[in-house]
């Protein structure tokens, strides 16, 4: 099957062993990267999922991709676009509309795999939009509250089941950040998991293995 790149992000895909109702399973690459990133992981992961990686819509010079800027200033530091964030939020809101519809795969089984950025964006969509997505795997990110709706906690989060890691000693995103995670989903009493490995702003093996194993029993 040839991926249809007329949907609103560009993507890759390897497809189910199941000819219909495959769980879907939908990659989101960091800042600076692109689909190929997180697509290694595709080989290696259960056979019947159908898996789309997707890129980021924000083309950056001289490669890569982001999901919205990150912009370094004298006076401000280090800040994000947050308009850009909450309009690629609503993107793959729209993407995930639209694989539904044109992939043979489950609409009631769509799950969000993210790193870094895209792993922001992984929350944000699950907690504005919980209606579309079941289980999601943040790697090194956190939960941005500017990118939520002002309405989101009075949304039905009982089916959602997060997977949140981080590395104790990442150099990008505070690990403290990270830690922030459990509380926030505690408050909303939705599922997680929260594990930290000994590595900087990556994934290592063992982070691998346990999101996979736990991937495993929730499709």
């Amino acid at each position: 099957m040839t991926p249809r790149n007329d949907l609103s992000l560009y993507h890759i895909i390897r497809e189910s062993s199941l000819t219909e109702n495959a769980p879907l399973l939908i990659l989101c690459h960091g800042y600076g990267s692109d689909e190929n990133d997180l697509f290694s992981f595709a080989s290696e992961l259960p056979e019947e999922l159908f898996i789309i990686s997707v890129r980021a819509p924000y083309a950056m010079q001289p490669f890569g991709n982001a999901w919205y800027a990150i912009n370094f200033d004298a006076e401000q530091g280090k800040w994000s676009d947050t308009e850009q964030a909450k309009e690629s939020r609503d993107l793959i809101a729209k993407f995930i509309d639209e694989a539904v519809k044109t992939y043979p795969v489950d609409s009631n089984n769509v799950n969000l795999l993210g790193f870094s950025q895209g792993t922001i964006l992984s929350y944000s969509v699950a907690l504005t939009y919980p209606e579309k997505v079941k289980n999601i795997i943040a790697l090194s990110g956190y939960i941005n509250t500017d990118l939520l709706v002002d309405s989101f906690q009075s949304k039905d989060f009982n089916h959602l089941d997060f997977y949140c890691s981080h590395g104790s000693v990442d150099q990008v995103i505070p690990v403290d950040w990270a830690r922030q995670a459990p509380k926030f989903l505690d408050a909303l009493r939705i599922k997680h998991i929260y594990s930290e490995f000994p590595v900087g702003h990556g994934v290592a093996p063992q982070n691998f293995y346990a999101f996979k194993d736990w991937l495993k029993d929730r499709i």
